[in-house]
């Protein structure tokens, strides 16, 4: 019986271990995670504002930024699935960030979407295919980082953060309309 005990002691612990994440994470680190997502946008959207003066090498620059960007939206993403609920001071603090950037992730979709024809112009075929694909990517990354941060928001604020993640779903619906 003692044997049996030890057992499914060890089996509980054993369970216990991939139910949780290995490394939970701090509110302070989903802020950092937003920061760094804050600087990525603003890299992309100048990198598009720039296009198509910038020529090819600032449609490939585009890519990289969009590439770059869908790198720490993921690490952001699963951060904040490893981070408890956070208190009504904390979330109000990330939705204030969140609410920074909005204007700036909605300009940088209004902006390839209005460009659609200058990557048509260029040279090389199959970029205007490259976009469609980073968008359709950088789309769904967002909705995970967005998802997850309306998961561990207090339920008051849950309904704004759910209206910016709306308003950039719509941005994210044009542009991609554009370039499919």
């Amino acid at each position: 019986m003692v044997q049996f005990t030890r057992s499914l002691f060890s089996l509980c612990l054993v369970a216990a271990a991939f139910a949780t994440p290995l490394f939970k994470r701090t509110v302070a680190q989903v802020e950092s995670d937003i920061a760094s997502i804050s600087s990525q946008v603003t890299t992309l959207d100048n990198n598009i504002k720039g296009f198509p003066a910038s020529g090819l090498a600032g449609a490939l620059g585009i890519h990289t930024a969009a590439t770059n960007l869908e790198t720490t939206l993921n690490t952001g993403t699963n951060d904040v699935k490893a981070t408890p609920a956070f208190s009504e001071s904390d979330g109000q603090t990330i939705l204030n960030s969140v609410q920074a950037i909005e204007p700036v992730i909605l300009d940088a979709l209004a902006q390839i979407t209005a460009k659609k024809a200058d990557f048509d112009a260029l040279p090389i075929g199959g970029l205007p295919a490259l976009i469609l694909q980073d968008l359709k990517t950088l789309k769904a990354d967002t909705d995970a980082f967005s998802g997850a941060l309306i998961v561990n928001a207090p339920a008051d604020l849950k309904s704004q953060a759910t209206t910016i993640q709306t308003n950039i779903d719509a941005g994210f619906a044009s542009a991609i309309a554009a370039y499919s």
